[in-house]
């Protein structure tokens, strides 16, 4: 018996160390094989204050906010070059993203047992990626932060994280994301050109959102585009090539994923790139493999309209209004999706439809679409009928959590980006072909954005209800914080009417502290604040349940 049991108990220990070692090198991602490393002997060069250079590569700070990046060359140098000019950006927008997880996910060891999960979820993603851009990232790569390896090596990190923002699109209750988009052009635009707004709502705190780049692309293959980005980031989510192709990605609702395959970013980097009319933008994402849906609006000079590429991981379609007007929100709305089932309770219980009409009806009040009507739309902070729904509503266009809005003029091969806060700040207006003549190689710390065509700051920046708003985030920090113990903030009556004072028309202002006086067992209180959010316009049905789940409880 003994020997029965003992050949049974090496059977086990030896079938755990075949599993542990397929395990880890399933998860194990090989750097990508460079046979010209040359460019790692170039050193970055201290141009002026916050201006820098490699070889024809210029990485500097416009008096606007904005960082301004050029970079040219094969995938390697573009890699290493971009990771050596804005490593202290890399390093700062690893240090936001590690900060928000760890506001999820407290425990350093269980963050350490993650990564494995991670790895394991990613294990197959490099097999979707083309070799150019894998090539490229672990150029950048190359700069990032020791810091942090304790969640992976520094390449399995940067190549993960550009898969965050798919996961984000999936996790959508995490509120991470509500991207709008829209183009007119014809009758509907003051030119008759095409013209597009879009805001990037995609929220992982508000240090994420301080060091916007916008990037200029010379390739040694491919067209030359600009993009907006961030540090350690080489994909694409709002951009536009010098065919005067313009790409956006917009969420839609997905499955929680299994396993990671092309985070949408990189295909929309691939349309850019490559791509210089939609029947080419649509070739390229068809044949690519994604995990989440998504909606990757594509304004095209070449063929002088717009359409949305609707893609989940097992269909691609074509949305074509037909007409001189696309509107994006956060749902499909070619044929194809008619009875899709995930797409229809995307309608029906998010924020998308609600969206999707109010830009629709602000459209219908400014019939000769110029950029500076574009940017008061994306300005717009009200609910359908102009009716005041609160202050960071899911249904208003501007949230307050925008990373970047940009306004593109692909005619003309313009673009205009906000400047901080989110898309209060001015517009600052790019001319592409002004830009590659002049920004490559440049010495002079001069400004290279046109401003003649700047749009001025909202004049919301400067009012009595912008400090109101300032306010409501203080106070719902702290009333948060209360409820989880995490201090004692020493909440009154007094502070709970400040609070409500500075959002008053928000359904989540009045559930928060509903949530508060439910948390001190008041529960009279609670329910008299939770009856006041159902009569406010809430965002989506899940937070609509939630309240009347609260409710259930105070009952009970």
């Amino acid at each position: 018996m003994k020997r029965i049991l003992k050949y049974i108990f090496l059977t086990l220990i030896l079938f755990i160390i075949i599993f542990f070692i397929y395990f880890f090198q399933a998860i194990k991602m090989p750097d990508p094989k460079i046979i010209d490393t040359l460019c790692l002997l170039d050193k970055r060069q201290n141009i002026s204050e916050n201006f820098f250079g490699i070889k024809n590569n210029r990485f500097r700070k416009s008096e606007s906010g904005l960082w301004e990046l050029y970079l040219e060359g094969d995938a390697f140098e573009r890699g290493v070059y971009k990771g050596r000019l804005t490593r202290e950006l890399i390093k700062k927008q690893e240090d936001a993203f590690v900060s928000e997880i760890k506001k999820i996910v407290p425990s350093t060891s269980y963050l350490k047992f993650l990564k494995y999960f991670v790895g394991w979820f990613n294990k197959d993603m490099e097999q979707y990626i083309p070799k150019e851009y894998l090539i490229e990232i672990y150029g950048v790569s190359k700069s990032a932060s020791n810091e942090y390896s304790y969640i992976g090596s520094n390449y399995q990190r940067i190549l993960n994280y550009h898969g965050a923002h798919d996961i984000g699109h999936a996790l959508q209750d995490l509120a991470m994301v509500g991207c709008t988009s829209f183009s007119t052009n014809g009758e509907l635009s003051q030119d008759g050109d095409l013209i597009i707004g879009r805001n990037f709502d995609f929220y992982v705190g508000d240090k994420f959102a301080e060091d916007k780049i916008v990037a200029f692309y010379k390739p040694s293959k491919g067209h030359k585009f600009a993009m907006i980005t961030w540090g350690g980031f080489t994909g694409v989510v709002s951009g536009m090539n010098i065919k005067g192709l313009t790409v956006t990605i917009n969420a839609g609702k997905s499955e929680i994923p299994l396993s990671a395959k092309m985070p949408i970013s990189l295909m929309a980097r691939e349309i850019l790139q490559y791509a210089e009319n939609i029947e080419q933008a649509y070739q390229i994402a068809k044949r690519k493999k994604t995990f989440v849906a998504e909606a990757i609006m594509i304004a095209s000079t070449a063929d002088n309209r717009t359409v949305i590429i609707e893609k989940t991981p097992y269909k691609t379609a074509i949305f074509d209004s037909k007409k001189n007007c696309v509107i994006g929100s956060n749902h499909f709305q070619s044929s194809k999706f008619d009875n899709d089932e995930l797409n229809i309770q995307n309608i029906n219980e998010s924020s998308s439809e609600y969206r999707y009409k109010r830009t629709k009806e602000l459209i219908q009040k400014n019939p000769k679409m110029n950029y500076i009507k574009v940017a008061e739309i994306l300005r717009d902070k009200r609910g359908l009928n102009n009716k005041k729904i609160g202050l960071t509503n899911e249904k208003s266009l501007c949230q307050l959590i925008s990373h970047h809005s940009i306004i593109f003029k692909p005619n003309k091969l313009k673009f205009w980006v906000s400047v901080n806060p989110f898309q209060l700040g001015k517009y600052v207006c790019y001319d592409m072909d002004s830009v590659f003549a002049k920004f490559p190689g440049l010495n002079e710390n001069t400004e290279i954005y046109e401003k003649e065509f700047t749009i001025q700051a909202d004049s919301f920046l400067f009012s009595k209800e912008y400090k109101d708003y300032l306010k409501f985030k203080e106070l719902k920090s702290k009333i948060k914080n209360e409820i989880e113990n995490i201090k004692n903030q020493k909440i009154n009556q007094k502070l709970i009417d400040e609070f409500i004072a500075s959002n008053p028309n928000f359904f989540y202002t009045f559930t928060l502290v509903g949530d508060y006086y439910l948390a001190k067992n008041k529960k009279q209180k609670a329910k008299k604040y939770y009856k006041t959010a159902l009569t406010k316009e809430i965002s989506t049905v899940n937070e609509k349940k939630y309240i009347e789940k609260q409710l259930l409880i105070i009952e009970n």
